[in-house]
């Protein structure tokens, strides 16, 4: 598969997954808040959630699993081993090197995904409070942020939190190494000038146009991550491009990327949560332009939205939530603005978000559920509009909607 991606909306043809697994319950109270979750969460009733998701992208486009791609790199004995080196080295455990070596390739995926116990065979680590020597990848299943598809490259997003690094090590071997996927990857890591203070993560890039890119930057992007895709952009001398910069805060959690605030839903509308993106505040909307390669130009604008209708991609925002503030405030608490664009104008996100569903309805959306579509009951080819409600209520409380936990790596081209 040929990877390209030159917006958010066009067609899916090919996205990366990965399923929860005891990965997502090794966690106690006491150290979930490390794992970067605020509560435990149940696996039986998440799986049972993300393969209705699973089954339905199945229905549409071609998906890929994680841990069936990180096999088959495992199975390449020199990828394998750089892989394992890498992770060991990274992670301070030289010591698992050997023991992981050893393994096959379906136990050695399933141990760098869901972690190695530590053995408590001398006093340190008979002492020690940790339970593994390589902790599990409980944020795995989003797999957005570890790397991201721009154009005809990967991007392997270099992670703000030391808990997940292990993920973008992983993508960028599947990238590189997998014989279906194969394609130029990139990262802020191997950069000629490497700058310490650079993080990006894929729930942070929206690829809103060929020549535009629209970048949070907050708690997990930071502005030397997005100086990186400027320099990137910069050897792209073809036409001339823009970066959208959107300014996000710190806290709460819920505002961790810019596709927790805003996303793409077709080429007239997108979702926004209104008192962040079309009310004033202090946080900024930077406009910056590339030409010859060469930034050309930094201003800042009003917000998205208007720097968006200036490069003449006219979105009419709908508010996640609706038109209630407590509303607007509940909803995206579990990702109400964050939908996931299956082709132009079909999108999908999560069904307890009532009050989101509704605005999209307003805006001539038809609202159906997902097992219609699996069972084909209804077919997407014969739909015009329509917004596709999961089941959720395990995997919202992880932190993500139905954007987090893809990574497309091929779309169709939009018209216009």
């Amino acid at each position: 598969m040929k990877i390209n991606i030159e917006s958010e909306i066009g067609t899916l043809e090919g996205v990366i997954l990965h399923t929860p697994g005891a990965e997502v319950e090794n966690m106690t109270p006491k150290n979930a808040e490390r794992a970067l979750y605020s509560d435990i969460l149940n696996l039986s009733i998440a799986q049972k959630e993300y393969n209705q998701l699973c089954c339905l992208l199945d229905k549409v486009t071609t998906t890929f699993q994680v841990r069936e791609l990180l096999e088959s790199v495992l199975a390449l004995p020199k990828a394998r081993a750089a892989l394992i080196s890498k992770i060991c080295e990274t992670e301070a455990c030289p010591d698992l090197y050997d023991e992981l070596l050893a393994l096959p390739e379906a136990p050695l995926a399933r141990h760098l995904i869901e972690g190695v116990l530590l053995t408590r065979d001398n006093l340190t680590r008979f002492l020690s409070e940790e339970r593994f020597a390589l902790p599990p990848l409980h944020n795995f299943f989003f797999t957005r942020d570890a790397a991201m598809a721009i154009m005809n490259e990967i991007l392997i997003g270099r992670m703000a939190k030391p808990v997940r690094s292990r993920e973008s090590i992983i993508m960028q071997a599947i990238f590189n190494h997998c014989p279906q996927l194969t394609v130029k990857t990139v990262t802020p890591l191997e950069a000629k000038r490497f700058e310490p203070l650079a993080t990006i993560e894929g729930g942070d890039v929206l690829v809103a146009r060929k020549d535009i890119a629209v970048i949070g930057n907050g708690s997990r992007t930071s502005s030397q991550g997005i100086d990186f895709v400027i320099e990137m952009l910069k050897l792209k001398k073809d036409r001339e491009r823009h970066i959208l910069v959107q300014e996000l805060p710190h806290r709460p959690e819920s505002f961790i990327h810019l596709d927790m605030v805003f996303t793409f839903l077709g080429k007239s509308h997108c979702m926004v949560f209104e008192p962040l993106m079309l009310k004033p505040s202090k946080y900024q909307t930077i406009h910056i332009c590339i030409e010859n390669g060469r930034v050309t130009r930094i201003v800042e604008e009003k917000s998205l939205i208007h720097a968006l209708r200036a490069l003449k991609m006219e979105v009419t925002p709908v508010c996640c939530g609706g038109k209630d503030s407590w509303d607007q405030e509940r909803e995206q608490w579990h990702s109400g603005a964050n939908f996931f664009a299956l082709a132009p104008d079909k999108v999908v996100g999560y069904a307890r978000n009532v009050h989101t569903m509704e605005a999209l309805n307003h805006q001539g959306f038809e609202i159906i559920g997902a097992e219609e579509i699996i069972s084909g009951r209804r077919d997407l080819a014969d739909i015009d509009r329509c917004a596709i409600a999961l089941d959720g209520s395990e995997l919202p409380r992880g932190g993500g909607g139905a954007r987090c936990m893809t990574l497309p790596i091929r779309r169709q081209r939009v018209d216009g």
